[in-house]
């Protein structure tokens, strides 16, 4: 492990960082702490035999109190089991620990201090020193500050609140079993001779993994402690740092206090010319960050931890550049993203949102599915509102969509106990999402492209764009048809109201899909072969149900478990909602259970489905008919053209009597008197061409 300041640090409490990477620690303020910690854990010992292995770190600080000479504690560099620190104390705790925890063994805490403030209760030997602590404030071994000349040997003083940069290594020889201290000013080189050296083995005290950084705090004097540069190596000397390119320490607050009295009259056009520089500045930085912009209302404040913000999004996705798309659709475009502060892989989809539904009931209703947790779900981790878009975030699923490997023509295709196994994971998420959960979800957009597939080849139901909520036992309310075709129930494209039924229809279709390796509507086929359900269903009646299989399968797949999903299918598909078994009895009585028990008692027979139906339509008939009869007129006179009777079908009739007469003619169930009265309720020569046709 070798790494040089770079970007991958944690910063906690007062710590934080200036506009030219200046690494502040606190800032002038009291009884404070701040953190400043590598992000990754470090590999500190052997495998072979468990001891700590070398390592060398190096680094440049700086304090600056606010009164000259009184100094508000001090830093110090830590090797921790974590970073989270938040139960320790500032003061003379150094952040490191508190009245409970200090001195515990378990702590397995290695620190070097930088300490200006002489505390009793941990034996200090003065307010000016540096010492190495072990799970404990009271330092094993301590020095004065200052160093060891390499001309003479001879001990120079240093103080270390005098505000000039200093630079400390750290050394730890594994094989000795020596850790040794120095510092300097950054002035001069590196001294031969260590102001600390201990003989310690540390392989009791550290854990295989440990975190490196640094902890510091003030106390009733306020101190602001910068840290300028730094660099750590394991099994090897620390990479020098380049004192050249150190970046500059803020001028020191009492000076400047001091001098400001005099210097106003002279500098006041400056400080004009630069307030003016710094208003340019500022204008740039809004202009630069307007693509950021983004609006929180106060409505989303309880929908706050599943919103992103958009710059967060734009990194993710590296500015949602091409090579990052993972797919397209009529909903928008999907990316592929790395979310940096948590190391997790996600999946972006931008959506322009439809005006017509109020953005608050939008956002509620994902923040409502964003806490869907199922393991045949795709996992709505949140969304982002940016202008007039929306966008969703989700789990990244790295095999992709189905549809890829239905009609991609993939390297490889899914053999049938793959694709049982897909349509079993869809169910049991449907499921959940139908009669499980506190309330029933209705996805509306059951599609091959929109169940992905997980590194286990596991089927996950995703993209809930579209998704509806309503109360178990209610009603849902009428929405614009939304889905796509061949998914879309025949009661849906009439009434406009989404269900578990309309849901069950587009599954159905999902079901034959996957079996037949084909598109739910394919306009370039044959005329008997354009609608999938139908054509399934010709070659159910005629005897030949395996003629709709994939051909891709070959004849590697078990009849009974193939015969037993299309049947499901089409029962699923059923054009009468009511027909349509619920998920409970999808996932219990068909997929749960094994297929050669069902045999032909399969529920989706020929007579069921027919007598479904058949009852469906003679009783929407017999409640049409007798809207019809009273609509039929007197004869027309004999000077009086027959199709002419001054009534015309409205647009919803002329529909039902369409629906209605191919239903019943399909049945065998439409008599002669029947055909008569639609004929005759036609008032127009165009609505008896339609009928007639």
């Amino acid at each position: 492990m070798d790494f040089a300041f770079n970007g991958n640090l944690k910063l906690d409490g007062a710590a934080g960082t200036n506009s030219d990477d200046l690494f502040r620690l606190t800032n002038l303020s009291r009884q404070s702490q701040g953190h400043v910690f590598y992000n990754f854990p470090i590999q500190f010992k052997n495998h072979t035999n468990a001891s700590v292995l070398s390592f060398s770190t190096t680094f440049i600080f700086a304090m600056e109190p606010e009164y000259e000479n009184i100094g508000g504690h001090g830093i110090a560099f830590v090797i921790s089991p974590s970073t989270d620190l938040h139960g320790a104390l500032p003061s003379q705790y150094l952040g490191l620990f508190n009245e409970t925890n200090n001195g515990n063994s378990s702590n397995h805490v290695v620190a070097v201090e930088l300490d200006t403030i002489q505390n009793p209760e941990f034996v200090d030997i003065n307010d000016n020193h540096l010492g190495i602590d072990i799970n404990s404030l009271e330092s094993i071994k301590s020095a004065p500050a200052g160093y060891y000349t390499d001309e003479n040997g001879g001990f120079k003083d240093l103080s270390l609140i005098s505000g000039d940069p200093m630079q400390v290594w750290v050394e730890y020889d594994g094989t000795k079993k020596q850790l040794n201290v120095t510092l300097s000013p950054v002035t001069i080189p590196k001294p031969h001779i260590p102001l600390l050296s201990l003989a310690q083995d540390l392989s009791p005290f550290l854990l295989e993994s440990m975190y490196v950084g640094f902890s510091s705090s003030t106390g009733s004097v306020a101190t602001a402690q910068y840290l300028l540069g730094w660099s750590f190596k394991m099994n090897g000397p620390a990479q020098e740092l380049d004192r050249s390119q150190l970046p500059k320490l803020p001028y020191k607050a009492h000076k400047q206090h001091a001098r400001t009295q005099k210097i106003l009259v002279a500098v006041l056009p400056f400080i004009g010319s630069i307030s003016f520089i710094i208003l340019i500045f500022a204008v740039l930085i809004i202009l630069r960050k307007k693509k950021y912009m983004e609006v929180l209302e106060d409505w989303e404040v309880q929908y706050g931890p599943y919103r992103f913000t958009y710059k967060d999004l734009c990194t993710a996705t590296k500015g949602f550049k091409d090579k990052e798309l993972l797919g397209k659709g009529g909903f928008g475009r999907v990316y592929r993203g790395m979310l940096p502060t948590f190391n997790t892989q996600i999946a972006v989809k931008r959506v322009a949102h439809d005006s017509r539904q109020g953005m608050r009931e939008f956002v509620a209703e994902i923040a409502t599915i964003g806490r869907l947790r199922h393991p045949n779900l795709v996992r709505l981790l949140g969304y982002c509102r940016h202008k007039h878009e929306l966008l969703l975030v989700y789990d990244y699923m790295p095999n992709g969509s189905l549809d890829k490997y239905l009609y991609g023509q993939p390297r490889e295709t899914l053999n049938w106990g793959q694709r049982l196994k897909i349509i079993k994971d869809v169910a049991m998420g449907l499921f959940y999402l139908h009669q499980q959960w506190l309330q029933v979800v209705i996805h509306r957009d059951i599609k091959a492209s929109n169940v992905l597939i997980d590194s286990e080849m596991n089927g996950r139901l995703g993209d809930f764009g579209l998704a509806k909520l309503c109360d178990h036992g209610t009603d849902p309310q009428t929405t614009h048809v939304a889905g796509t075709l061949g998914y879309i129930a025949p009661e849906l494209a009439r009434t406009g109201k989404a269900n578990t039924r309309t849901d069950l229809f587009a599954f159905g279709a999902f079901m034959l899909e996957v079996v037949c390796g084909r598109r739910p509507v394919e306009p370039r086929a044959s005329p008997d072969e354009v609608i999938l359900v139908d054509w399934v269903f010709e070659c159910w009646e005629s005897g030949g149900i395996l003629e709709a299989i994939d051909p891709r399968l070959g004849n590697e797949y078990v009849v009974e478990e193939v015969e037993l999903v299309l049947k499901l299918g089409l029962l699923c598909s059923h054009v009468v909602a009511s027909a349509r078994p619920s998920m409970s009895i999808v996932n219990k009585k068909e997929l749960k259970l094994k297929a050669l028990e069902l045999g032909s008692n399969c529920p989706v027979t020929s007579k069921l489905a027919k007598d479904a139906e058949r009852d469906h339509l003679e009783a929407e008939w017999e409640r049409l008919q007798m809207c019809l009869t009273a609509r039929v007129p007197e004869p027309p006179t004999p000077d009086q053209n027959p199709g002419d009777c001054g009534h015309e079908m409205d647009k919803d009739t002329r529909l039902a009597v369409d629906g209605l007469t191919q239903g019943l003619l399909k049945e065998n169930c439409l008599t002669e008197p029947s055909l008569a009265l639609i004929i005759s309720s036609a008032c127009s020569e165009e609505d008896r061409r339609l009928i007639q046709k």
